[in-house]
C-alpha cells in the first residue's frame, strides 16, 4: 500500500509540474495583454465611448517594464515558477496587490461553500440511490428518477435566478444573494455572523449541488443495480443474511468505487463554483475572480487560480485513488 501511494503522489507531483506550464500558456493565447486593455480603457473607457486621450509608444513601452510583460515568455514561466515554489504568486496587475492575499480574501468561503455543497450532495446521493435501486420500478423510485431528470436538465444559474424572483416577491426578508447580511459584510468574525453565515449558505449550496446531487444518484442507483444482480448476491440471500445487512455490507461498498472516482472532478468544480451562479448570486468565491481577471488580462491571477483549480483536481484523484485502494485491493496492483 506504500508503494501505492508513492506511485501516485509521484503522478500528483509530475502533473502538477506540467499543469503549471499548461496554465501560463493558455492564458496567454488569446491576442494581447494586460497593457493593451489598460490602454484601451484609457482611450475608450469602460463604456467604449472614445475619450480622445493618447498613448505614446515610449508609456506603452514603459508600462510593460514596469510589468514585466517586456520579457519573452519562457523568461516570465520560469521566474513565476520559481516564486509559486516559494509560496509567492506575485501582485496582480489589476489590483496592484499580492495574488496570495486576493485569493486568500476568497478562499475560506469558497472551502466553507464548497465543503457544504459536497456534504450535501454526498448525502443526499447515496442514500437516495441505495433506495432506489432496493425499491426498483416503484412509486418511490419513478418519483427520484424524475427529480433527478429535473436536477440535471434545469441549469444552475436558471435555478438561482428563480430563487432570487421567489425571494424578491413572496420572501423578501429571507436574503437570497451573497452569503452574509449587509451588516456582517465587514464585521470581524464573532458567533453571530457564524450563525447569519449558515442562515445564507444553504441557498448557494442548494443551487450548486443540485446537478452534483442527481448525477451522483443515478451513479449510485445503477451501480448497486449491476450488483444486486450478481451471483455472490443471491447465494448470501440464499444462506439467510438479513437483507439490509447484505446489500450494505457487499453491494454497497463496491458501488461506491464508481462514485469514489468521481472526486477527480467534484473538488475543482465545488472550489470555483459555478461562475455564473457565483455571479448571480454574489458570492465571494474564486469563480467571479477569475472571471473578472480573465477579462482584464491580469496574468498572474489568472494562472495561479487555474493552477489551484488543476491542482485541486489532481488531489481529487489523488484521494479517490487511494480511497478506491482501501477499499478494493485489486486496485493497489495497477
Amino acid at each position: 500500500m506504500a508503494a501505492f501511494i508513492m506511485r501516485r503522489v509521484l503522478f500528483a507531483l509530475l502533473t502538477i509540474w506540467a499543469l503549471s506550464i499548461i496554465s501560463y500558456i493558455v492564458i496567454q493565447l488569446p491576442p494581447g495583454d494586460f497593457v493593451d486593455t489598460y490602454i484601451q480603457e484609457l482611450m475608450f473607457g469602460a463604456g467604449g465611448y472614445e475619450l480622445g486621450g493618447t498613448v505614446t509608444e515610449g508609456l506603452e513601452e514603459t508600462l510593460r517594464a514596469q510589468y514585466g510583460l517586456d520579457k519573452p515568455m519562457v523568461v516570465r514561466y520560469v521566474k513565476w515558477a520559481f516564486r509559486v515554489v516559494q509560496g509567492d504568486f506575485g501582485i496582480s496587475l489589476e489590483f496592484s496587490k499580492p495574488v496570495s492575499e486576493l485569493i486568500g480574501e476568497r478562499l475560506l468561503m469558497t472551502v466553507v461553500l464548497a465543503g457544504s455543497t459536497a456534504l450535501l450532495a454526498w448525502g443526499l446521493s447515496i442514500p437516495i440511490g441505495i433506495y432506489s435501486a432496493v425499491r426498483q420500478h416503484s412509486i418511490e423510485d419513478y418519483t427520484f428518477t424524475f427529480i433527478g431528470f429535473l436536477g440535471l436538465a434545469v441549469p444552475d444559474f436558471l435555478l438561482a435566478l428563480w430563487l432570487l424572483w421567489i425571494s424578491f416577491v413572496y420572501f423578501p426578508d429571507l436574503g437570497v444573494g451573497g452569503l452574509f447580511s449587509p451588516q456582517y459584510l465587514e464585521a470581524p468574525w464573532s458567533f453571530a455572523r457564524v450563525i447569519d453565515l449558515l442562515k445564507h449558505l444553504w441557498i448557494p449550496a442548494f443551487v450548486i449541488g443540485t446537478a452534483g446531487t442527481a448525477a451522483l444518484i443515478r451513479v449510485m442507483r445503477a451501480n448497486l443495480l449491476d450488483e444486486l444482480n450478481k451471483p455472490y448476491v443471491v447465494t448470501a440471500r440464499a444462506k439467510g443474511l438479513p437483507e439490509w445487512k447484505l446489500i450494505l455490507k457487499y453491494p454497497v461498498r463496491l458501488a461506491l468505487n464508481p462514485l469514489i472516482s468521481t472526486l477527480g472532478y467534484l473538488l475543482p468544480l465545488l472550489m470555483s463554483g459555478s461562475v455564473i451562479v457565483s455571479v448571480v448570486l454574489s458570492l465571494p468565491t474564486e469563480g467571479p475572480l477569475l472571471l473578472r481577471a480573465l477579462l482584464a488580462e491580469d496574468l498572474l491571477v489568472s494562472a495561479t487560480i487555474v493552477l489551484l483549480l488543476g491542482t485541486l483536481t489532481v488531489i481529487g484523484t489523488l484521494l479517490s485513488d487511494i480511497l478506491l485502494g482501501i477499499l478494493d485491493p485489486r486496485i493497489r496492483m495497477t
